[in-house]
């Protein structure tokens, strides 16, 4: 069957989209990275690789950034998902009453991240915080602190803070991943005599692998891109111990006005995600096919 030349025509608005917003601008930000622009004047100097240089061996506040990225995603990744799956599988059985708790907690999930900040802002603070006053009620006083300022502990109650907030949109990721799986497969397995941990590793978890892979590579973009969640909690703050990629980013380009270094950094960011993506899938991928 001849196919029309005209039907290209319907990929133009696409290829203009995605030219105009993803292309575009990463290809300024390429060609800027080898600048010194300071993101105002129409003059600059191309200084080859002196800002991945200087990025790479001699800003400590960029290597604080990306060992706090780090410690973040991991931490988002591995409790965000265990916690997503199991609930998932407690509330994968279509009722009323699982409808409903499943709402609940998606519902964060529909909220913006400034609104988010302002409700946990409030749950850590020192003084008035739920937080500490549930600590203090249940007799754990001695654990009471000032989460979000303490250099230690900062960083994971971002953490937590974006677990709950994104915790919900995987669940339901999971409970459809569930609801693929033949229900032919478990009455198998109960035949054979499998328990729940042998039915989950040899039947649940196998097949659950492709959502599974979804959830950990999203789960992965949405942490080192929680700009706007750490910028409204902490600022980066105190002395950089939530200073992450994007934040420090934001920093260098629009309060140093060094936009040649910040497109520098930028690119080195894309980078990351691209090539930790690229892991997370070859891995997931050779673990689903050992099954």
């Amino acid at each position: 069957m001849k196919i029309s030349k005209s039907i290209y025509l319907f990929f133009i608005p696409g290829v203009i989209v995605y030219s105009i917003f993803f292309l575009y601008p990463t290809a300024s930000a390429l060609f800027y990275s080898f600048t010194n622009w300071d993101g105002i004047s129409a003059e600059f100097n191309f200084v080859g690789l002196q800002n991945y240089e200087k990025a790479i061996t001699g800003d400590s506040v960029f290597e604080k950034a990306v060992g706090n990225n780090m410690e973040f995603m991991l931490f988002v990744v591995v409790f965000q998902t265990i916690i997503a799956l199991i609930f998932a599988i407690f509330l994968v059985k279509n009722s009323k009453f699982n409808y409903l708790l499943r709402a609940l907690f998606f519902f964060p999930t529909i909220l913006s991240s400034v609104s988010v900040a302002f409700i946990w802002a409030f749950i850590y603070d020192p003084t008035l915080g739920i937080l500490n006053q549930i600590m203090e009620l249940i007799g754990l006083g001695f654990l009471t602190q000032n989460w979000l300022g303490n250099s230690d502990l900062a960083i994971y109650s971002l953490a937590v803070t974006q677990v709950w907030f994104h915790a919900g949109q995987m669940l339901i990721i999971f409970v459809a991943g569930l609801h693929a799986i033949p229900f032919d497969l478990y009455e198998a397995a109960k035949i054979e005599g499998a328990n729940r941990w042998q039915t989950f590793k040899k039947v649940t978890w196998p097949l659950l692998a492709p959502s599974a892979t979804i959830v950990i590579a999203y789960t992965t973009i949405q942490s080192f891109q929680a700009f706007d969640l750490v910028f409204a909690l902490t600022g980066g703050g105190p002395n950089n111990a939530t200073e992450i990629i994007s934040t420090y980013i934001y920093e260098v380009a629009f309060r140093s006005y060094d936009f040649g270094y910040a497109s520098a950094i930028s690119v080195i960011f894309m980078c990351m995600i691209a090539l930790i993506t690229f892991i997370q899938f070859k891995v997931l991928r050779s673990d689903r096919v050992s099954y």
